[in-house]
């Protein structure tokens, strides 16, 4: 690693997870952010680029694979918290009931909650569930950084229609999104600064949102 990289990563410590509502959670002492998306947009992958280690997140060839909230402690100074992926269509109708009520019920009770990573998969329009959570964090107030994955799959041309697509979708600027390549790294240290900016903000609560 460089001394340019705005997010090193010394320190890593699972801490177990949170597989219903009520449930055991870590104390919520350390600033925390938080990493959301469906299913099949390729979060682990994300989530190893971003932290530079092949293993941290388990890349499953069956998404939805995550059925808990799972609590990572970094540096011993800041926790990364990987929601379950939402959305995937093979999961039954039961269990992606199940998740939904977990997902919320961690983000309105996180006393330190810094901020979400949203992701989408650059590839393809919002989808319902996407627009659901977003609308969510919006109503919630929870400063939210949209990241566009998988954009090693896109030519440049495609790339550039597929950020102004989604953008407008959102009605965001294409300032406001993050196009990123698990594969190549591309955006990877853009997340990064974005991450560390939202872990020295206070707490979304503590700023009356």
């Amino acid at each position: 690693m460089t001394s340019n990289d705005p997010l090193v990563i010394r320190s890593l410590e699972f801490m177990g997870g949170m597989a219903s509502i009520g449930g055991w959670r870590p104390e919520a002492a350390l600033p925390e952010i938080a990493f959301a998306g469906r299913s099949n947009v390729g979060k682990s992958s994300l989530l190893n680029r971003l932290i530079q280690r092949k293993k941290f997140a388990r890349v499953s060839n069956t998404p939805g694979r995550t059925r808990e909230v799972n609590f990572f402690k970094v540096n011993g100074a800041f926790v990364f918290v990987d929601l379950p992926g939402y959305g995937y269509a093979r999961i039954s109708k039961e269990r992606r009931a199940e998740w939904k009520p977990l997902i919320e019920s961690y983000l309105r009770g996180s006393e330190q909650l810094r901020g979400i990573v949203q992701l989408l998969d650059a590839r393809h329009d919002p989808t319902n569930d996407d627009r659901q959570m977003l609308d969510f964090l919006a109503t919630l107030g929870v400063p939210t950084v949209v990241v566009l994955t998988k954009i090693d799959k896109l030519t440049p041309k495609e790339r550039r229609e597929r950020i102004a697509g989604i953008t407008d979708i959102l009605g965001l600027d294409e300032d406001q999104v993050i196009p990123f390549s698990a594969v190549t790294g591309d955006g990877r240290n853009e997340l990064a600064e974005a991450i560390d900016a939202l872990l020295a903000q206070p707490s979304w609560k503590e700023n009356g949102s």
